[in-house]
Parts: C-alpha cells; sequence; structure tokens
C-alpha cells in the first residue's frame, strides 16, 4: 500500500460512517417468504440488506466511504479494499441482526461480482464464499448494473420491457430491460462516465475550498452551485453529435470544460487552486452541458425503440437509476422529455440510486423467483471487474441512423 493511501486510512481510522437501516423486520407472516441477503462491496460502499419475496426489507446496513476519499480528491482502491475489509462483517452483521434472521434461514446469498473495482469486489466475494461454504447456502453472483436496472421493481409494479438509463459515477449506459437476466444494450460511455467527470470538474474548481461546499462530493457540489448560476454565459461545445448512435463521452467534454477553466483564470488573473468569482456560471453550464448530452442519446434510444417495436408505441417506460439519477435538473429534463415522447418516468428513491445491499437482495429474489443463477457450488466463481451488459445491439442503433429532433422542440428545458 502506498504512503498516500496508509496516511488517508490513518486520518479517518476513528471516523467510521455506518448507517444501518430497518424496515419492518418482525412482521409474522415472514417466514412464508423466501430471504435472500444481499451484499455490495463494488467500489466504495460496503452494503448488505435482507429483503424478502414480497419486497419487504427486513433490515440493512451501509459503510460509506464517501469521508475518506473526499480527502484523498479520488478513490484509492487500496484504500477502499482495507475500509472494506475492516467493515464487511460488522455491516452484514448489523443487517442480519436489525431483520431478526439467521444466516440459516436465508434462501441464498446475493452478491456483486461485476463489474467494479478488482479490489473491492474480491472483499465481498471472499467473505460470501466463506458465509456460503460455512451454512451451506445457496449462492447467487450478480451484475452490479442489472441490479441498479431491476430495483425499480422492488418499489414500483413494473412489467419488462422499459427503457433503461443508467448513470453514476462509474457507469453510463442505455438499455432494454426484456426480463431479470434479458437485456439488450444500445449504447454505453466510450470513456468515463458522468459522475466521474462532475467529480473531476469539481476538484479542478477546488470546490472544497469553497465556503458552500467543504463536505460535499464533486457531483453534489456542481448541482449545488449550478442552483444560483447562469448556464447561458458560458457554452460548451457537445461531444459525439456526428455519431447517430446511443453511445456517449464525457472525458472530450472534461477536457473543453477544463481549457474554460483555464482561460477564466487567465481572465480573473487567479492561480489553479483558487476559486473563480464566475464558479457558479461555470458549475450551472457545466450541468447544463451533461444533461444536453444524456438527453440527446436517451431521446434517440426512444425513437430507436419504438421504430423497431422493441417498447410499445404507446406508454413506455423509462427508468433512471444510479447516482447521478439523483441530480434534480437532469432528472427535470428527462422527466420533460419522457412527457414529450408519451413515456412515464420512473426513478428509485435517491438512496436506492446510489450503491447499496437493498439493490443487490432484489436482484437476487428476482434471480431466485425466475430460477437463473442460483449455485450450490461456489467453485469456479470469480469476480470481474469489466462485464458487459446483455446483448450489445448499438451497431443495429448506428445503422438505423435516426436523427434527432431540436430539443427546444420539445420543451425540453429544466425551467
Amino acid at each position: 500500500m502506498s504512503s498516500i493511501a496508509k496516511s488517508v486510512l490513518r486520518s479517518v481510522k476513528h471516523g467510521r460512517a455506518a448507517w444501518p437501516r430497518t424496515g419492518s423486520a418482525h412482521s409474522g407472516k415472514r417466514r412464508f417468504h423466501r430471504l435472500v441477503l444481499g451484499i455490495e462491496t463494488s467500489c466504495d460502499d460496503t452494503g448488505a440488506a435482507v429483503v424478502d419475496e414480497a419486497g419487504c426489507v427486513l433490515g440493512e446496513a451501509l459503510h460509506c466511504q464517501k469521508e475518506v476519499h473526499l480527502q484523498s480528491g479520488g478513490i484509492i482502491p487500496v484504500v477502499a479494499q482495507q475500509l472494506h475489509r475492516e467493515n464487511i462483517d460488522r455491516v452484514v452483521q448489523e443487517a442480519l441482526s436489525a431483520s431478526g434472521v439467521s444466516v440459516a434461514e436465508l434462501a441464498a446469498v446475493a452478491t456483486t461480482v461485476k463489474p467494479g473495482l478488482a479490489l473491492s469486489l474480491g472483499v465481498g466475494l471472499h467473505y460470501s464464499q466463506g458465509l456460503v461454504s460455512r451454512h451451506q447456502t445457496p449462492f447467487i453472483p450478480i451484475h452490479h448494473m442489472e441490479a441498479h436496472a431491476l430495483t425499480i421493481r422492488l418499489t414500483h409494479p413494473l412489467e419488462f420491457p422499459f427503457l433503461v438509463l443508467l448513470i453514476s459515477g462509474g457507469h453510463c449506459l442505455l438499455a432494454v430491460a426484456q426480463g431479470v437476466s434479458d437485456f439488450l444494450l444500445l449504447g454505453q460511455s466510450i470513456d468515463i462516465a458522468p459522475g466521474d467527470m462532475l467529480d473531476k470538474v469539481a476538484r479542478r474548481l477546488s470546490l472544497r475550498k469553497h465556503p458552500e461546499c467543504h463536505s460535499m462530493a464533486g457531483g453534489q457540489a456542481i448541482e449545488h452551485l449550478a442552483q444560483s448560476g447562469n448556464q447561458e454565459r458560458l457554452t460548451f461545445r457537445l461531444p459525439m453529435r456526428q455519431y447517430r448512435n446511443c453511445d456517449f463521452s464525457f472525458s472530450g467534454l472534461q477536457n473543453i470544460v477544463n481549457n474554460a477553466i483555464v482561460q477564466k483564470e487567465k481572465e480573473e488573473g487567479i492561480q489553479e487552486g483558487e476559486i473563480l468569482s464566475c464558479v457558479k456560471d461555470v458549475a450551472a453550464a457545466v450541468q447544463h452541458a451533461v444533461a444536453v448530452h444524456i438527453i440527446q442519446r436517451t431521446y434517440r434510444a426512444m425513437l430507436f425503440c419504438i421504430k423497431n417495436s422493441i417498447l410499445p408505441s404507446k406508454n413506455a417506460t423509462l427508468v433512471v437509476s444510479g447516482g447521478v439519477a439523483s441530480n434534480q435538473y437532469i432528472r427535470k429534463v428527462l422527466q420533460n422529455l419522457a412527457d414529450a415522447n408519451d413515456f412515464a418516468l420512473l426513478c428509485p428513491p435517491p438512496r436506492l440510486c446510489t450503491d447499496n445491499g437493498v439493490m443487490i437482495a432484489w436482484n437476487g429474489i428476482e434471480r431466485l423467483r425466475a430460477g437463473l443463477g442460483v449455485l450450490h457450488s461456489i467453485a469456479g466463481v470469480r469476480y470481474e471487474p469489466r462485464a458487459p451488459l446483455g446483448i450489445d445491439i448499438s451497431k443495429r442503433v448506428e445503422e438505423d441512423s435516426i436523427k434527432v429532433p431540436k430539443l427546444k422542440e420539445i420543451r425540453w428545458l429544466a425551467s
């Protein structure tokens, strides 16, 4: 472990952040439903939850590493790994205790095995393997993005198929959910994710030094400052407008933003690390550009799905999940886009948009009910840092070459 990683760990040794969450754990009817323990360690949060077939969250716990990684300016994988190791047993035991359930009562243990940070995934898988071996419990390996996509079925009675937009700090993709383990991938980011880009822009703007944002994550700080900024004072050229597909690119947009920040610093005569007087306008313009890029690709996905009868032409549904789905500006423009195209927009509650054990346990319930991927031997189970979701039909989308109408014509602005 590097000296930087060790110093970060030392600095937070006494600052654990854990939030057990409990539901109606002790219903007398609980024994009639199968129960799944979900374990999540794909990135920087250690989560666990017990969920039953009826969708009742019997108990959950989460250890959030946000404060640690804010200090280092980004996620250090070995630090995340060490914090997972230190907290996973406690988090799992808190979830089990809150639920009033023993491991022997579980129908299965479901654990994220792909995709994610290799060192983090390894902790969850290793712990789960020990747990299921000791108790001879079935094991369900979970695809992290599938879990995000299906969380909406825990909170809403939604039938397949539906369009899914997953936007977070680590992922950005558009897919059609046709079944529990049946997805058509329409497009994805060819480089970084929107949440990652917003965090990097926030670091470049030194928003931790801003008096309103010192305790906020990067994307949260951008959203906060953007509320009182004027997005029209800066205009950023959007990426990939010449490509009629559903892929995304945020690294190019980040470079354009960084160049604009350098120019503004020169104009104001300040050094990198100092706060621009126009920082709120920059934040508003950046958030707006990210929203427009997401809207353009999502609009094309809607048109493609209707044209090819993948979704019904009336009353189709767009599901938006992942950490960036909590951004209210982006959610508002997506709502306007959905309204203009006769789509319903559904989002999980904010606490289920970010990584958590509930979504993993629920995905385990979905797979258990469908009889998909329930293993009675853990031999050969491996974690996969990179893993596609479903069948990739992005080339078909590009071949259709669907032109997206001008967005102003559908009154998409979040006014």
